[in-house]
């Protein structure tokens, strides 16, 4: 017999409510320290290039990088585009990974396919050819590109390829 009566059912309101509480705090500020975390992580803050426009040119690691970015015509999905990565570096593989930049939309990877040699003669030439998808609530998209050796391997580029797509109107 316990020497307090009802002490055990007082024990329990207390865990409870305790329970609840905590339950009620993580609700309220954990989407907001996940956002915050999300925030310090790298997001790749380099110098903006807008790959529809320019040729995105960069230097990583002692290898020179060039991207282009082209519309190759209209299909019933949305906007074909044509990716161009020229590179001195030997790669085995390269993969393009499509990410929301003005809204999360998810991210898509797309295998690019290595091409043969660069005009330079000195650089592998990689091309990819995707559509990007669309927000059914703003035509107008903001993607980054990202490239990566791997699936797994997070990138660390010091530009940041974005491009803006246009929904079906």
């Amino acid at each position: 017999m316990s020497a307090y009566p009802g002490g055990m059912d007082v024990l329990k309101a207390v865990v409870t409510v305790i329970a609840i509480a905590g339950v009620g705090i993580l609700g309220f500020f954990g989407p907001r320290w996940l956002m915050t975390q999300a925030d310090n992580q790298p997001d790749n803050s380099g110098a903006v290039c807008d790959l529809l426009n320019d040729t995105c040119q960069w230097t990583q690691q002692g290898n020179d990088w060039d991207a282009r970015l082209v519309k190759n015509g209209v299909q019933a999905e949305g906007t074909e585009y044509r990716l161009t990565v020229s590179t001195d570096r030997n790669l085995p593989r390269l993969l393009a990974v499509l990410r929301g930049e003005s809204m999360y939309l998810g991210e898509y990877p797309v295998p690019m396919t290595r091409a043969g040699v660069a005009p330079d003669g000195s650089s592998q030439l990689w091309k990819a050819r995707f559509t990007a998808p669309f927000c059914t609530t703003d035509p107008e998209m903001t993607w980054r590109i990202d490239l990566q050796q791997a699936v797994d391997m997070k990138p660390q580029m010091p530009v940041k390829l974005t491009f803006e797509a246009e929904g079906r109107g």
